[in-house]
């Protein structure tokens, strides 16, 4: 059984210029990346461009890279700059992002990865989940932007503060703040069902 190289050496490897060595942190990180991005921007097209940004200037900077164990902090920082110059070009355009209904399915997956929802109770069945997707989209962009880095992706409060660029306090803020409304908004829906029409 072949065991997977560590991130720090495939950015090694990559440093040397072996294509192949990269091709295999695509592999492993586009995914999570694409997810991120997408519960970012709640644009499938957006999203995809920038994943494959992401990566092309991952492997421009590889050089700046101080600390090859923090290579996903890295990659993440890096989408993250370019999630939210997107959110600026946008709305510079006068131009407000909406959930097109053939990408239903990539944002119910990218939901399905996690059970956090299900085990802090904010889950039952399938109407549930619709009803956290459409309450996602209430929050602010740095509120759900915290969140996605929380839950869907696993990263703890520091990485997250490094790859945002900011205290630990704030991410925290933004996190217990976001939960809040969320399960403000959950518990009214339960008996109003007066929810904003789904994004997500």
């Amino acid at each position: 059984m072949q065991v997977s190289e560590p991130d720090t050496q495939l950015v090694a490897r990559a440093r040397r210029g072996e294509m192949e060595a990269f091709n295999q942190l695509i592999s492993r990180w586009e995914k999570r990346l694409y997810h991120y991005l997408l519960g970012i921007l709640r644009n499938r097209e957006d999203s995809l461009d920038l994943c494959q940004e992401t990566f092309l200037k991952a492997y421009r900077s590889l050089g700046s890279l101080q600390d090859a164990e923090k290579f996903s902090h890295w990659l993440f920082r890096i989408a993250h700059n370019l999630a939210f110059s997107q959110f600026r070009r946008n709305a510079g355009q006068g131009r407000t992002d909406s959930w097109p209904d053939e990408d239903q399915e990539d944002a119910l997956m990218m939901r399905r990865d996690t059970a956090a929802f299900r085990t802090a109770g904010m889950y039952s069945g399938p109407e549930m989940e619709l009803s956290v997707i459409q309450a996602m989209e209430t929050l602010t962009p740095e509120q759900r932007e915290a969140i996605v880095l929380k839950v869907y992706q696993g990263f703890q409060f520091a990485e997250i503060a490094e790859i945002l660029s900011c205290p630990v306090s704030t991410v925290k803020s933004r996190i217990y703040s976001g939960f809040a409304q969320l399960k403000e908004l959950l518990t009214t829906d339960r008996t109003t069902r007066t929810l904003p029409p789904n994004r997500w």
